[in-house]
């Protein structure tokens, strides 16, 4: 046990703990209201809102996952640079649009707009479902990137023992997320992001030094990992992978009901303008970030036996953990760890409460319970957020980490299913309600046809066109499947049975 180390991480999680419970008295609002709980009251302004979304969007999960990739498969894991770049313009274009709306009819989730753009509740419910589905798995990953600095700690204990550090931090969380709502990640997000910016700074600036610069770093890199590999004849092979991941990943990251909780907090349409510039600040981040899988590669530390425990248990996930145990003092590896678990409970914080927003609002009041209060829909909310973390713990303790893994793969592919109907939707009133769902159910049929295909183990699908081999994210080609089938019905059914005298927006509620 490193007890310097865990007494720095215990005194950290205490004060975001406490943080957390404060919460419910900044920026005091009627909590029994599900905007005030659920949306922070839509009260955030630019840098509240720019520490939310970073803290959303990059999460404990990121900073184990990427550089551990970048550890593993070299320069293919450098994908999410770009991929985090390319979305801020389509937050820019697309989502102030969905703020406006939400705003001028009190909409909570991405599948109140849709029912109200196209008046159709079933297509609602595909909506809700979807982001219910692709939601779960992401938060039971946030406890993967927990479980391994707890682990890193020292505590190596099997069984319930073992898991017992996990099911505390989750009980804290689930207490003051219950108690605060939103409010809570938000203002513990500020702390998460200075830890993680403390972290990575530090990281790049010290390691190099004890290594003897850059140039050593990438020259004990394999070569095969600096760059990608050239393709094969007759195929696209890493080119169109690393493409694909990066601008379908792009174009699903704001649709997931976390996301979209986030984009609705803010105050205004231009507090998400401002953001898609700033928010960029988290992608040279993240570039630093996955630089370290290099670092661990260069400093040798998957085979220094001091280590071999921790790979053993975890794989390539402990890569992170093991250069700041190798490289930093214990009351560092302190800090850093602490970055870690506390970038797990923002998102998971976040996502829990996107999931109830969305449960409560979208099946709840809408097919259950119709005449409830609004007191009596927070109030489910609360629960349902409960229980969503329930589910999660579930999955880390009694499931095999790789399904929650493979389910999150399937996430991306079934989350951007919704993006006719919500992204296009902001913009077009072509299609039809109907026309999406069965676009909808094509897309998600596809995509979870090509996953299987893969074994549930990767999600670059290598599709032949015309003798060529285009390796590609499921995701993307899936889309294009749901969007085809949507356009084609649209055109017939906007004559045989059109849809448009149930929209209940005007254009001027865009903006």
């Amino acid at each position: 046990m490193n007890w310097t180390a865990t007494a720095i991480f215990i005194a950290l999680f205490l004060f975001v703990t406490a943080l957390g419970f404060f919460a419910a008295q900044w920026r005091k609002g009627d909590l029994d209201l599900l905007h005030e709980w659920g949306l922070g009251g839509r009260r955030f302004g630019t840098m509240v809102a720019w520490f939310l979304l970073g803290g959303d969007l990059y999460t404990a999960y990121t900073f184990i996952a990427v550089p551990a990739l970048v550890f593993g498969a070299g320069a293919l894991g450098f994908f999410a640079v770009p991929y985090t770049i390319v979305v801020y313009p389509i937050l820019y274009v697309v989502f102030p649009r969905l703020w406006a709306v939400a705003h001028r009819h009190g909409y909570v989730t991405a599948a109140d707009f849709v029912r109200g753009r196209f008046g159709n509740p079933w297509l609602a419910l595909a909506v809700a479902v979807t982001g219910l589905l692709a939601t779960m798995p992401y938060i039971a990953l946030q406890l993967v990137g927990m479980e391994v600095v707890i682990g890193a700690l020292g505590f190596q204990a099997e069984g319930f023992a073992a898991d017992l550090p996990l099911i505390i931090a989750f009980v804290i969380l689930a207490a003051f997320t219950y108690t605060s709502g939103l409010r809570a990640p938000a203002m513990i997000a500020v702390v998460k992001d200075v830890l993680v910016y403390i972290t990575v700074i530090a990281a790049v600036i010290v390691v190099p030094m004890e290594l003897g610069g850059y140039a050593k770093i990438f020259a004990a890199v394999p070569v095969a990992k600096l760059t990608l590999p050239t393709p094969p004849a007759g195929s696209l092979g890493s080119y169109s992978a690393y493409a694909t991941l990066a601008l379908g990943s792009a174009c699903a990251l704001f649709l997931y009901p976390h996301s979209i909780t986030g984009v609705l907090s803010s105050s205004g349409a231009g507090v998400i303008r401002r953001n898609a510039a700033i928010l960029p600040a988290y992608s040279f981040v993240l570039g630093l970030l996955a630089l370290l899988g290099f670092m661990v590669l260069a400093m040798g530390v998957a085979q220094n036996p001091a280590y071999a425990e921790g790979f053993r248990r975890y794989g390539s996930n402990y890569a992170i953990p093991a250069l700041f145990l190798a490289a930093f003092p214990s009351w560092f590896v302190g800090v850093a760890f602490a970055a870690v678990a506390i970038g797990a409970l923002v998102p998971a914080a976040i996502m829990s409460i996107a999931s109830a927003n969305t449960f409560t609002r979208n099946i709840w009041r809408e097919f259950l319970n119709p005449a409830c209060t609004d007191a009596q829909e927070a109030g489910v909310a609360k629960i349902v957020s409960l229980v969503v973390k329930v589910g999660a713990l579930f999955f880390i303790i009694f499931l095999p980490q790789q399904y929650a893994i493979q389910l999150q793969l399937l996430g991306g592919v079934w989350i951007i299913q919704t993006a006719p109907a919500v992204m296009l939707g902001l913009f077009f009133r072509f299609f039809n309600g109907w026309a999406l769902l069965a676009g909808w159910a094509a897309g998600i049929a596809t995509g979870t046809w090509m996953a299987a295909m893969l074994n549930f183990r990767a999600s670059v699908y290598p599709l032949q066109v015309l003798g060529i081999t285009i390796p590609g994210y499921a995701a993307l080609y899936s889309v294009l499947v749901n969007v085809a089938v949507a356009a084609a019905l649209s055109l017939l059914l906007n004559v045989l049975a059109p849809d448009r005298h149930r929209d209940v927006t005007t254009e001027a509620d865009y903006g």
